[in-house]
Formats: C-alpha cells, sequence, structure tokens
C-alpha cells in the first residue's frame, strides 16, 4: 500500500512543470489528486490522463487562484469529488524578470496577487477542511536568498512566501495540521 493512499490532494499550477510533477508523484503514492490550472485545460487534462493511465485517481478543476470565489471553488470541487482534503500544494505562480526601470505596477500586482495572494486564498479555503495531519505546502524558491538581479519583484513575492508559511505555521500548525515550506531553484 502507499503511504498517501486515501488521501486527497490539491495542487494549484499544475497544468505543467513542477506542478504536473508535484501531482503526478503525490497520485503515483496512492492520493487522489486535485489538478489546477488558470489557463491551460489541456495541459490539466493531459497530467489527468497521466494519472489515470497509470492507475492513478485525478480530476481538473479551473480557476485563477487569486481571486477569492475560484480558489474556494479550487477548494470545493476537492471536497466535492473526493469527500475530504488533506494536502494543499500552493505551487501556482509566475515570473517575470527585468530591471528596475522596467517594473510597472501592472506586473507588480500581477506577480503579487497570483504568487503570494492566490497562496493565501487558497489557504484560507482549505484551512477548514484540513484535519490532524493534514498538510499545508508552499513551493518558494531560493531566489529570496540569492537575490539574483533583474529579479525585484519575483523575489519579493518568493520572500514574502516564505515569511507567510512562518507564520501560517504558527498560527494554523497547533495540533489541527503541519506546513511544510519548500523550496525550489
Amino acid at each position: 500500500m502507499s503511504k498517501l493512499t486515501g488521501k486527497v490532494a490539491v495542487v494549484t499550477g499544475a497544468s505543467k512543470g513542477i506542478g504536473a510533477g508535484i501531482a503526478k508523484a503525490l497520485a503515483a503514492e496512492g492520493a487522489s489528486v486535485v489538478v489546477n490550472y488558470a489557463s491551460s485545460k489541456a495541459g490539466a487534462d493531459a497530467v489527468v490522463a497521466a494519472i489515470t493511465v497509470a492507475g492513478g485517481k485525478a480530476v481538473a478543476v479551473g480557476g485563477d487562484v487569486s481571486k477569492a470565489a475560484e480558489a474556494q471553488g479550487i477548494i470545493d470541487a476537492a471536497i466535492k469529488t473526493y469527500g475530504k482534503l488533506d494536502v494543499l500544494v500552493n505551487n501556482s505562480g509566475i515570473y517575470e524578470f527585468g530591471a528596475l526601470e522596467a517594473i510597472t505596477e501592472e506586473s507588480f500586482h500581477k506577480m503579487f496577487n497570483i504568487n503570494v495572494l492566490g497562496a493565501l486564498l487558497v489557504t484560507q479555503a482549505a484551512a477548514k477542511h484540513l484535519g490532524e495531519g493534514g498538510s499545508i505546502i508552499n513551493i518558494g524558491s531560493g531566489v529570496s536568498r540569492l537575490t539574483p538581479p533583474y529579479s525585484s519583484i519575483y523575489t519579493g513575492t518568493k520572500g514574502a512566501l516564505d515569511a507567510i508559511t512562518g507564520v501560517l505555521a504558527r498560527e494554523l500548525g497547533r495540533g489541527r495540521f503541519a506546513s511544510t515550506l519548500l523550496t525550489q531553484e
């Protein structure tokens, strides 16, 4: 029996890249997975197909994590489809690099809304469904420590996510569930 048999996981931003890999890995360990996407339904459907061909359970669910109603809808779909929630992986994120003089209000708000607000909104929707032993995994980045040039906004979003993860681990952890930070480079 796999270690996640009977568990339900939501992975945001799972239609490609790291999110797709996480969704497939969770399914391979026995979890039923909600594969969230914002714009690539075809990508999410491909991830779901790969999971089901391998004998796992998955469903694609659209939703923009930076909008409260859609973030709630992602979690509602997990509860409706599988009846519970055990794992939330906040993976949705975007990045753009550019010099200081190229920063616009639009690029700032777009990255912070998806990378930071999105994680908060989905966590807010999920927290009431996670019981003892549940997990929230926020995907960070080494940029918050490496601080590469031309990455002011992106690095700022990942630094904010690092801080939020620590805060929520203390706020929500109190025996209800553990909060974990994974870092990618």
